[in-house]
């Protein structure tokens, strides 16, 4: 197995910084001591205190400060930290582009997607990847759109899967996103969870206006803020009368009569349907969007870049599988 180190210097700069440097103060944000730092990047302890030394005298600022026994960044080492990044993503990418070029096939990508993805798109793409780059490495956490946007930011993943819904304000999505990568991908039909006797059950799209005297159930903030508005848009105020984010827990209340609820079709794609329930579409005005969220020119990391070309492809299937329901 080769290995190559990128040592990217840019000490003739006015502030001197350099990409081992950059490195280091990153890893200690990471993990919130030199020890910690010096464990995750594979260095001795001594070799990070002097690179935090080097680096202090170039740029001519203290960048760490000690607490009691550990230390935390100055704001000249969170400044630093929150570029940090940006430089080292395109480092991967280099290093990426000259590993294939040396005929190498390895990597890492680390995706993070909200629940109702973990049990539908993410198999699938992990298993994808794995056939098509063996010598990938994936990992992958569960996150709600705002934790999982963090998680790109201070890199702790390389891909996000979030989605907004119709009513979503924009600009939050815009800020809470600002200098990363935003790709919409796809749409996510939302249903109506009632029950099969119902009257409404047997309208596909369904008219929300129908179900004004009805109990509902409501599920994350974001998802409880979607069933406020679409219910303001159909002239009604819903009756929350439960909160629960396990899907299954939801139908199981539909299916025996005790409340109403909106899903998303991807949740209700992940496991067979109880008996007794229906799910009619709501109008396509009312489905949510999917995005993908990397930092910028993640997409030139080999490896990142083949796991977002099946993100997309499974992505695509499943707004095809949706729309023939």
């Amino acid at each position: 197995m080769h290995s190559i180190c990128l040592c990217v210097g840019v000490s003739e700069t006015e502030d001197g910084l350099d990409a081992h440097g950059l490195r280091v103060v990153k890893a200690i944000a990471d993990t919130g001591s030199i020890t910690a730092a010096a464990r995750a990047l594979g260095y001795s302890q001594p070799a990070v205190s002097q690179q935090l030394r080097r680096l202090e005298q170039r740029v001519g600022l203290p960048v760490v400060e000690r607490i009691g026994r550990g230390v935390r960044l100055t704001e000249a080492g969170r400044v630093l930290a929150r570029h940090a990044a940006t430089v080292t993503t395109a480092l991967d990418a280099a290093a990426g582009d000259l590993a294939e070029l040396r005929g190498l096939r390895a990597g890492r990508v680390r995706i993070a997607a909200f629940p109702s993805a973990s049990s539908t798109v993410v198999p699938r793409v992990i298993a994808a990847v794995t056939a098509r780059r063996p010598g990938v490495s994936i990992s992958f956490v569960e996150a709600e759109p705002p934790e999982a946007i963090a998680a790109v930011r201070e890199d702790r993943a390389d891909i996000a899967l979030i989605y907004s819904y119709p009513g979503d304000r924009r600009e939050q999505l815009t800020q809470a996103a600002a200098g990363l990568s935003v790709r919409h991908l796809a749409d996510d039909d939302t249903v109506v969870v009632v029950p099969a006797e119902h009257p409404a059950a047997s309208h596909d799209p369904i008219d929300l206006s129908q179900l004004a005297g009805e109990r509902w159930i409501a599920g994350c903030p974001q998802c409880r803020g979607h069933l406020l508005e679409a219910c303001g848009r159909a002239g009604f105020t819903p009756d929350i009368a439960f909160e629960t984010d396990n899907y299954i827990a939801v139908e199981n209340l539909v299916a025996l009569g005790v409340g109403m609820a909106i899903l998303p079709r991807m949740a209700v794609a992940s496991l067979p349907l109880p008996a007794g329930i229906a799910t009619p579409r709501l109008p396509a005005a009312e489905a949510r969007t999917l995005h993908v969220v990397t930092a910028r020119g993640a997409e030139h990391v080999p490896a990142v870049g083949a796991a977002l070309d099946v993100v997309s492809d499974v992505l695509a299937d499943h707004g095809r599988v949706g729309a023939r329901r």
